[in-house]
């Protein structure tokens, strides 16, 4: 388990208490604390910088492996990953279902932790069946990230959709955030829901009655 320690800083200068990220694993949003999402977001904000430098890397992660575990088609997100491990310091390696021994019948369970065997460190899954990312992850000591599993969740998403919203309006707290469309299905919708709200900010939904389940609801 990788402890990651941040000391943030008050107005008037003073230290406050140290955030520590001891999770393994970042499979939701619904799990994550409010002090959590927000040494996310703060770390982000370092690495940002790193984007703009002539030379775009930095050694975060050098020594480490991710492999990104796509089972469910991608572009965008696979992309994402690959350009930010690299940038990173990581070595990537991009696995797709139709690429892999799932094609012979091989179990998910299995792949993963043939890779893992091959000292994977880090694997981001992303599956069109919800809770898969939460099943490899209690089973494999390398750490699971979830770009989007089902209709479940899409965190990595949320975050960035979280990190846009408080870089434009300087807040979260406070500000109403209306999501126009079918919350039922949408990971990303879920997602964010779970951050704005945990973030103080007033989410409002905008769509057909069915388009809306009772637990979200509550």
């Amino acid at each position: 388990m990788r402890i990651v320690e941040s000391t943030t800083t008050s107005l008037s200068g003073d230290a406050q208490t140290a955030v520590r990220w001891t999770r393994k694993d970042l499979l939701g949003l619904r799990e994550l604390s409010v002090d959590e999402l927000n040494f996310i977001l703060e770390t982000a904000d370092a690495f940002k910088q790193v984007g703009t430098r002539e030379i775009k890397k930095v050694p975060a992660l050098r020594g480490k492996t991710l492999v990104n575990f796509f089972v469910e088609p991608s572009t965008r997100t696979r992309t994402s990953f690959e350009l930010a491990a690299f940038r990173l310091s990581a070595d990537v390696i991009n696995i797709s279902a139709t690429a892999s021994s799932l094609t012979k019948g091989e179990t998910l369970k299995d792949t993963a932790r043939n890779l893992e065997a091959l000292h994977a460190d880090i694997l981001v899954v992303r599956h069109s069946s919800a809770g898969a990312p939460q099943f490899l992850a209690n089973r494999l000591e390398a750490s699971v990230i979830n770009p989007g599993d089902g209709p479940h969740e899409h965190p990595t998403q949320a975050l960035l959709d979280l990190y846009t919203i408080r870089e434009k309006r300087g807040k979260i707290a406070g500000l109403h955030v209306a999501i126009i469309g079918d919350i039922l299905f949408s990971r990303v919708a879920r997602s964010n829901i779970f951050g704005l709200v945990k973030l103080g900010a007033m989410s409002r939904w905008l769509g057909r009655a069915r388009w809306f389940r009772a637990s979200l609801r509550n």
